[in-house]
C-alpha cells in the first residue's frame, strides 16, 4: 500500500490598501474564503506555470482551513509539487479584486505540525491586534473566544 505524501503550507494573506500593507487589519475589499483562495491560486498556477503546472498540482491542491479574522490559511498539496504551489502563492497579488501580500509562514510535512504552527501564529496575530488597540494584556475581549474556537477548529482538521 502506498501512502500519499503531502506538504502543508501555512499562509497569511496581508491586505494592501493604497500601496501600504495593513498588518493587523481586515481587508477593505470583498471578504475572501477558502473557495476564492483556491480559485485565485488556480489562476496563478495557470498564468505562471501553464497547463502543465496545473496538471501537476491540480489534483492534490486543497484549502483545508481559512480564518477571515486573521487571514490565515492552511493549504495541502502533494509533496513533489509543493514548489509549484509555493511559487504560485508567492506570485499571487489579487484575490477577488482586492490586493493581498501572501506571507508563507510555515511549510510542514504533517498536519499536526501545521496545526501547531497555525495556533502559534494565530496567537501572534491576536497579540498584534491587541497592540494596535492598545488594550492591556489582562483585558478580556472577544479575541479570547476567537482563540479558543479557532484552536478547536484547527485541531479538528483531518488529513
Amino acid at each position: 500500500m502506498v501512502r500519499f505524501k503531502n506538504r502543508w503550507i501555512l499562509v497569511e494573506f496581508i491586505p494592501v490598501a493604497q500601496g501600504i500593507a495593513q498588518l493587523g487589519k481586515s481587508g477593505s475589499g470583498p471578504q475572501i474564503d477558502g473557495k476564492t483562495i483556491w480559485a485565485a491560486l488556480k489562476q496563478s498556477v495557470l498564468i505562471n506555470f501553464g497547463d502543465t503546472g496545473w496538471g501537476a498540482v491540480g489534483l492534490s491542491l486543497t484549502v483545508k482551513y481559512f480564518s477571515p479574522m486573521t487571514n490565515i490559511c492552511i493549504i495541502r498539496v502533494a509533496r513533489d509539487q509543493h514548489n509549484i504551489a509555493w511559487g504560485a502563492l508567492t506570485l499571487l497579488t489579487v484575490i477577488e479584486g482586492a490586493r493581498y501580500i501572501p506571507n508563507v509562514v510555515h511549510v510542514s510535512g504533517t498536519i499536526k505540525h501545521a496545526q501547531l504552527a497555525a495556533i502559534a501564529h494565530n496567537r501572534e496575530v491576536i497579540a498584534r491586534y491587541r497592540a494596535l488597540a492598545k488594550s492591556p494584556v489582562a483585558y478580556q475581549d472577544s479575541y479570547e473566544a476567537f482563540l479558543e474556537t479557532s484552536e478547536l477548529e484547527i485541531e479538528a482538521l483531518q488529513d
